[in-house]
């Protein structure tokens, strides 16, 4: 019934030119207009393997209060030297144990999260 195979997610954003600069300049995302859809402002943040994320612009958007994208990375660390290097800040949330990173330690995976421009919480996952 359903078609999994073409599923994708997506979010929202106030001004998708700031979205596209934080995604690609910032985090290194692969992330475009969407063809043909670029005077209405739709972004993709291509995943790979035919995946991706649906950015759209909402003026009246709010963020949302959970994770809307995870990112797996390799070795959290660097991650968030090299995040925290480019100005995005670690977000920090009562109720877990966070090093002075802002990392979630322990049993796996490690996880930290940030927020894009818009306010959207990301988190990085290393498993």
């Amino acid at each position: 019934m359903l078609d999994t195979t073409r599923a994708f997610g997506s979010f929202a954003v106030p001004d998708t030119g700031a979205a596209l600069a934080f995604y690609r300049d910032t985090l290194g995302l692969d992330v475009r207009y969407v063809p043909g859809m670029e005077e209405h402002g739709l972004l993709e943040i291509v995943l790979g393997h035919g995946h991706g994320v649906l950015v759209y612009p909402k003026p009246d958007h709010r963020p949302a209060v959970f994770t809307v994208l995870n990112l797996p990375v390799d070795d959290i660390d660097t991650a968030v030297d090299h995040l925290t290097a480019r100005g995005a800040g670690m977000l920090r949330y009562e109720g877990f144990e966070q090093d002075e990173k802002g990392i979630v330690r322990g049993e796996r995976p490690h996880v930290a999260w940030f927020a894009d421009p818009a306010g959207n919480t990301i988190g990085l996952v290393q498993e």
